[in-house]
């Protein structure tokens, strides 16, 4: 399949106990926490451009600026939208945007790297022999 701009991915979830900032430790209210609410934007994107990939490839995200604007409460329904919105060489750009049941709770744009995941593995990896 050939990646062009406009390539869209969707994903659900319900905050939990586990989900909220006071219990990974990013604030102390019981509300989708902002660390989490980023994992679930990278995963969107990564998730949606899998059927893209060459076999072996993958990709690791690089930048993201994203602001997170309203709170969402435990048992609320979370839903993110990416779209790929740009595309230089193996750079890509996304577009997301994350609402709860009631509305936007946050936006912005997140970049991921197409990599050969052997490769990308083996370079990381190497890194381990310099604290030997």
């Amino acid at each position: 399949m050939t990646i062009t701009p406009g390539i869209k991915n969707e994903k659900q979830l319900i905050v939990t106990e586990e989900l909220t900032a006071a219990h990974i430790g990013s604030g102390l209210a019981r509300v989708f926490a902002t660390p989490m609410m980023i994992s679930l934007m990278e995963s969107t994107c990564s998730e949606g451009m899998t059927p893209y990939l060459e076999e072996g490839q993958s990709t690791v995200g690089t930048h993201i600026d994203v602001a997170h604007s309203a709170a969402t409460p435990v048992g609320m329904k979370v839903r993110c939208e990416s779209e790929l919105v740009e595309i230089d060489r193996r750079r890509l750009v996304f577009e997301v945007r994350v609402y709860d049941e009631v509305e936007l709770i946050g936006n912005g744009r997140h970049e991921r790297f197409i990599i050969d995941s052997a490769k990308f593995q083996a370079k990381v990896d190497g890194k381990s022999s310099v604290i030997k």
